[in-house]
């Protein structure tokens, strides 16, 4: 990895250090650069496991990934920069999901393990120390439960969308990341599959697109705009999410059909 290359997209031009000021600021900085997305999937294109391929797609090509992606880059980036970096399969609680939904996360030990997760979307901001009880960044508070056997319990902020994942410390396998990566892209109940997601966090919030809805929550008042073209649409890609793929507006009308799905009497304000 030319973790030089991957700094240099994320904006960090620090000295690095191996230590939780240093994972703090890189932790922020990929959540605020690169998007989580999964404009991909929603193109039918396969998408690997493999680090160096998310190297070149979301550094080289400037583009974002999903969990798979975001923190197999992150991993590799921290284990390029000298971290002692673990990643560790988790099972993303989501009620009645038709389709078990599977996740990748880090833990960085320090001197003591920290949680870290750039690719859950609305989650933590930063590393938290993996030690029961509740954790508070800025105005989010998250949680952490011990259930026993190396296995945790994240619990995510009250106003997330997904409330909670279990992961477990030990290593994940390398063979079940990419089977659980396979399945939740080729299945046809896969929210992956149904749902187009982009997502980045910014210093004042955090801009969200679920197909054509673009929603910017930058205070407490949500700004919901109803995406009416494919030009809205992909510019709403390249000016919220930094993301240029002519390929994404061949999407526009299954997005629309889902749209009607998720949203059978969206009210919102209109963008030509």
């Amino acid at each position: 990895m030319d973790v030089c290359a991957y700094l240099d997209r994320i904006g960090f031009t620090e000295d690095p250090r191996i230590d939780l000021p240093t994972l703090r600021i890189l932790h922020q900085r990929h959540l605020r650069t690169i998007p989580y997305e999964n404009l991909d999937i929603q193109l039918g294109r396969f998408v690997p496991t493999d680090p160096d391929l998310a190297f070149r797609k979301l550094v080289t090509d400037r583009r974002g990934g999903w969990c798979y992606e975001m923190n197999g880059l992150f991993g590799a980036a921290l284990t390029a920069l000298g971290f002692d970096v673990t990643l560790v399969h988790a099972s993303i609680e989501q009620g009645a999901a038709s389709v078990q939904l599977s996740h990748l996360a880090l833990v960085v030990d320090i001197g003591q393990p920290y949680l870290l997760d750039v690719g859950f979307g609305d989650g933590l901001l930063g590393p938290i120390p993996i030690r029961e009880g509740i954790h508070r960044q800025g105005e989010r508070q998250f949680g952490l439960e011990a259930l026993g056997q190396g296995v945790w319990r994240f619990i995510n902020h009250p106003s997330s969308s997904v409330r909670s994942f279990t992961f477990s410390v030990a290593p994940a396998d390398p063979q079940i990341i990419a089977n659980d990566s396979a399945r939740l892209q080729m299945a046809a109940n896969s929210p992956y599959v149904q749902n187009l997601v982009c997502q980045r966090h910014t210093a004042h919030g955090v801009s969200v697109l679920l197909g054509r809805v673009l929603c910017s929550l930058r205070s407490e008042t949500p700004e919901v705009t109803f995406l009416q073209s494919a030009e809205a649409f992909t510019r709403a890609l390249e000016t919220e999410f930094g993301i240029v793929l002519p390929a994404a507006s061949g999407l526009w009308a299954t997005v629309c059909e889902r749209h009607e799905v998720l949203f059978p009497a969206s009210q919102a304000t209109l963008i030509r």
